[in-house]
C-alpha cells in the first residue's frame, strides 16, 4: 500500500486541500491519503486556532464519501506540540515496513523546513511531495532537499484558511472556498465570527 500524508492545522479544510490530495492520488500513484490535523501546531499561535474537536470533525465531514481520504488523530494522543518527524515515525511504526509514505506539503512549507524539527531525517523517512504555491519559488530551498522532494503537477489556487476565517468573520460568503458540509458546521458552531 502507499499512503499520502497531509498535515496541516485544516482551520478550516477547505477546496484546495482536497483537489490537492485527488492530485497527490493520481500523480504519486497513492491508494489513499490520510489529513493529519495538528493538535498543537509549533509554528503557530494556539491562541488563534479553533478546537482540535471542531478541527477533527471539518476535515471528517470534508472527506465524507471519498473512501480514499482518510483522517489520522494520532496528533491528539500526544502531548506537547506536534512535530511531523514524531508523528511520521510513528505512523510508519502502525502502518508496518512494507508501507510506502509520501509527506504532502505546501512550496511554503518548504522553503521553512530548516526550521522544522529534525528536517534532515524528516527526508530520509518519507517521500517529500511539493504542492507549488503562487508567490512562492520552492527552488528558494536547500539544494539537498530539492533532490529529495517531487514537486506535483497541481492547480496554483490562491486559497487559504486565513482568508476563509476572516471572511466567515466579516459575514461573507465562504461558499465553493470549502465543501458545503463544512460551510455548513462552520455556520452551526458559528466559528469565526
Amino acid at each position: 500500500m502507499a499512503t499520502g500524508l497531509m498535515g496541516g492545522t485544516f482551520d478550516p479544510i477547505h477546496i484546495a486541500h482536497l483537489i490537492i490530495a485527488e492530485v497527490a492520488l493520481e500523480q504519486c500513484g497513492l491508494d489513499r491519503v490520510l489529513f493529519v490535523p495538528s493538535a498543537r501546531p509549533p509554528h503557530k499561535h494556539e491562541d488563534g486556532v479553533s478546537s482540535i474537536e471542531d478541527r477533527i470533525a471539518m476535515v471528517r465531514v470534508a472527506i465524507e464519501g471519498n473512501p480514499r481520504l482518510g483522517l489520522s488523530d494520532i496528533e491528539t494522543r500526544r502531548k506537547g506540540k506536534s512535530y511531523t518527524i514524531e508523528t511520521i515515525r510513528e505512523l510508519k511504526a502502525a502502518l508496518g515496513p512494507n508501507e510506502r509514505i509520501c509527506f504532502i506539503m505546501g512550496a511554503d512549507s518548504l522553503t521553512q523546513l530548516s526550521s522544522w524539527k529534525a528536517p534532515e531525517h524528516l527526508l530520509d523517512e518519507v517521500q517529500i511531495v511539493v504542492v507549488r504555491r503562487p508567490g512562492v519559488n520552492e527552488r528558494e530551498t536547500d539544494p539537498a532537499a530539492l533532490e529529495k522532494i517531487l514537486i506535483l503537477d497541481s492547480p496554483l489556487m490562491e486559497i487559504s484558511s486565513s482568508d476563509i476565517r476572516r471572511r466567515a468573520g466579516e459575514g461573507r460568503s465562504i461558499r465553493y472556498l470549502v465543501p458545503p458540509a463544512v460551510e455548513s458546521y462552520i455556520r452551526e458552531k458559528n466559528l469565526y465570527s
